[in-house]
This record gives structure tokens, sequence and C-alpha cells, in this order.
């Protein structure tokens, strides 16, 4: 009698002490900041005052959420032009992984990110609506919000490069605020006008504002690491 009880006490001690190895064991701390949406634009349309303006964007807001010892770029490709060859975006972010403010993966790589492989292509990346965050961790408004702003600023092709065109996909590398214009943007949430690509959906309406709001954009950004 007296060994069943102490195998019963055993069996009820065992769990609670488990629980409290569980309980007092430190929490896994999340993998650094990677990747944002930037939570607010610069307020002047696409005039970001280049690509210099832009990465500083990025960086300011990655030190308010407590990231600022990372190097921060801007996803944007500028195209040739005074002389200047053009700049491709995928060559500016690093190499990854990324991970958002939640410690998600958006990608381990640039070939993950850009599907630069046939499998790659066809399984693409972990960019969508619910892992494209901003700096705060909080969802951007997408498709079906008010107001809809999925149109993330890239000038880019798909694959991450610049055009070679001579149309504008930069607004004019990202100087220009005129109702005229164009830039290449991406929706972040894979969805709308017939194509899911977060990097190159389609152009925009114009370059100020007015013209980026019409089409469903708030000259927000993609932001990465790169160091």
């Amino acid at each position: 009698m007296k060994l069943k009880l102490t195998l019963l006490g055993a069996c009820l001690v065992a769990p609670t002490l488990l629980l409290a190895q569980q309980a007092a064991a430190p929490a896994k701390p999340l993998p650094p900041l990677g990747f944002f949406v930037t939570s607010v634009g610069l307020g002047k349309g696409a005039d970001l005052g280049g690509l210099a303006g832009a990465d500083a964007h990025c960086q300011a807001l990655a030190s308010a959420a407590g990231a600022g010892s990372r190097t921060w770029r801007a996803y944007l490709s500028t195209q040739a032009a005074d002389g200047k060859p053009a700049i491709h975006a995928r060559d500016r972010i690093g190499t990854g992984p990324w991970h958002n403010a939640k410690g998600a993966v958006v990608a381990r790589d640039l070939e993950h990110l850009h599907g630069d492989t046939l499998d790659g292509a066809r399984l693409g990346s972990n960019l969508s609506r619910t892992t494209a965050l901003s700096e705060k961790g909080e969802a951007v408004k997408g498709a079906g919000d008010k107001p809809n702003q999925h149109d993330i600023l890239t000038g880019s092709q798909p694959d991450g490069r610049a055009y070679a065109d001579a149309a504008d996909h930069t607004c004019s590398n990202y100087t220009s605020s005129a109702a005229e214009g164009s830039v290449q943007v991406g929706h972040f949430d894979r969805t709308g006008g017939g194509n899911t690509s977060w990097n190159s959906a389609h152009g925009s309406r114009g370059c100020s504002n007015e013209k980026l709001e019409s089409s469903g954009g708030a000259g927000l950004l993609y932001c990465f690491a790169a160091n």
C-alpha cells in the first residue's frame, strides 16, 4: 500500500516539476528585425530625395523600432541617367536571411526572395500579407481595407533589376512629386490588378501623393537590413 502511494505521489509531482521548469525557462529570443514595410511615407509622393533619402527614411524608422544598429536600405532600383549607370534593388539589400518584426522568415536569400530558380519561382518567397509587417510589427492596409495602401514603390522588374528602356519607371529616380510620370510598384498583399507580384505589379498613375493614392498607394517602401 505504501509503495502504491509513493508511486502515485511521484506521478503527481513529476508533471508539476515539468511545468515549473518550462515556466522558468527563458523565452527564445526572436531573430533580429531584417525586413519591414514603412509605416509611413515621406509625404512628398515619389520624391524621396533619391536613394539616399529613401535609405535614411528606412534607417530612421528602424532606429525608432530599436534596430538602428543595422544598415538599412530601401528596396529601390534606379535607371541609368546623366551618365550614371542603373542601380538594381537586389544588389543593395545584402544576402539575407530577413525576418519581420514577429520573427517570421520573409526570405532566406536573394534567390528565394526573387524566385531565381524554377523551383524558387514555383514556390515563391514568404513575403505576403501576413508577413509584410511594418517596423512596429503592425499589419499594413491592403486590398479590402480603407484606404488600400498595398502599392509599394520599387522601380523594379520582377527579378529585382532596373528597367533598361527609355520610359520612366522611377519618377525621375525618386526626385519627382509631379502629377505626371510613373514609378513601378509591387503589391505586398499579392493581390489586385491581375498581377500578384510583390515587387513589380504595375506603374503608378503619377508621382504626386494624390496620384499614388488613386491607385492604392501611400508612398510606402520595403526596407531590408543589408548586414
